[in-house]
């Protein structure tokens, strides 16, 4: 999480991702506000991603903004290594960071969130906040897997092989 204001220092991290989020947020100011979070395993952002996303933030009638691309695969329900269903995906997205959030709803989230969650918007829609979708960039790739880390550095260097 970047921290942006008067804020000089590093924050710790925790042992999940929202506990992270949470230290981040608990050096912000306790003010009306904005806030992006952004996951470091994603290097590849452009500023018009983020541009997308505060933008439609501040149009005011949302709790949070998430950046996402449509899913390209097909999906595959799995039980015991079998296949139980073929998921619908013309209404599926992959869900990317940064995410917008009014900073206040955010807080209360975190506050009230009983979920594991593995983003900040899916907290924010545990307590009735609505989460509007603008358009992603399916090269703000997530480095999950050791070979991610060959793509990005492949992506950068220029060759896409």
């Amino acid at each position: 999480m970047v921290i942006v204001g008067d804020f000089d220092g590093a924050v710790s991290g925790g042992d999940r991702r929202q506990d992270s989020v949470a230290a981040g947020l608990a050096q912000v100011p306790d003010e009306d506000g904005l806030v992006l979070v952004h996951d470091a395993a994603r290097p590849l952002l452009t500023p018009d991603v983020v541009r997308r996303v505060i933008a439609r933030l501040l149009v005011g009638d949302v709790a949070g903004v998430i950046p996402a691309v449509p899913v390209r695969d097909t999906i595959k329900r799995v039980e015991r290594e079998r296949v139980v269903e073929t998921v619908e995906r013309s209404d599926l997205i992959a869900v990317q960071t940064p995410q917008g959030f009014d900073l206040r709803t955010l807080r209360a989230a975190h506050a009230a969130s009983a979920i594991e969650a593995t983003d900040d918007a899916s907290m924010v829609e545990s307590i009735g906040g609505s989460i509007a979708v603008v358009e992603g960039d399916p090269m703000n790739l997530k480095v999950t897997y050791p070979q991610d880390l060959l793509l990005i550095e492949a992506l950068r260097s220029g060759h896409h092989e």
